[in-house]
């Protein structure tokens, strides 16, 4: 069997995105704890690999999947009570992170660390953006920043300096020219 037909490129994204979602550290900020999760990592990778189109594609059936109620989210949450939650807008912005990652990997940015690392910055930036912009309507700009975005920038470093090592291995490396 061959991997590499788009839709079974998009279903083992899905669950390489599911996977990592239950990858979690809670940081003890608040009563309840922030989780800092391997979803953004999976899914700008995700971006990467399978390109604007299938990878948000790819975003996209994860979404939904989490929202008819599979336990696909961090925490191994799932149902669509969580896409109004304060974690929302980060998991609306999934899907314009993997689109932008997704247009890097095209234009070869994959293919070196630095271009890799920058559009996983940008990937991130995105995400982040669209939660505290949902943090914000629901609360306001300070609290959003300090619930929605200084507790994850230490993550969102190492996830990104993580992420933005294997395409360049994969491209350099196991991908045959």
């Amino acid at each position: 069997m061959k991997f590499n037909h788009p839709i079974i490129q998009i279903l083992l994204a899905v669950l390489f995105m599911a996977f990592f979602a239950q990858i979690e550290v809670v940081i003890p900020i608040h009563k309840d704890g922030i989780p800092i999760t391997g979803q953004t990592f999976a899914v700008l990778l995700v971006g990467f690999f399978l390109g604007a189109k299938y990878g948000t594609l790819a975003v996209l059936v994860y979404l939904i999947l989490g929202a008819i109620g599979l336990p696909f989210f961090a925490g191994g949450a799932g149902g669509i009570e969580i896409f109004s939650d304060d974690s929302a807008g980060f998991l609306y912005g999934f899907l314009f992170g993997a689109a932008a990652t997704g247009y890097f990997g095209e234009i070869g940015w994959g293919e070196r660390f630095f271009k890799c690392f920058l559009g996983m910055v940008i990937g991130t930036m995105i995400i982040s953006a669209c939660g505290v912009l949902f943090l914000t309507y629901r609360y306001d700009f300070s609290s959003a920043l300090q619930f929605g975005f200084y507790p994850f920038l230490w993550g969102a470093l190492i996830k990104t300096l993580l992420g933005a090592v294997i395409p360049p291995i994969y491209h350099n490396l196991i991908k045959v020219k």
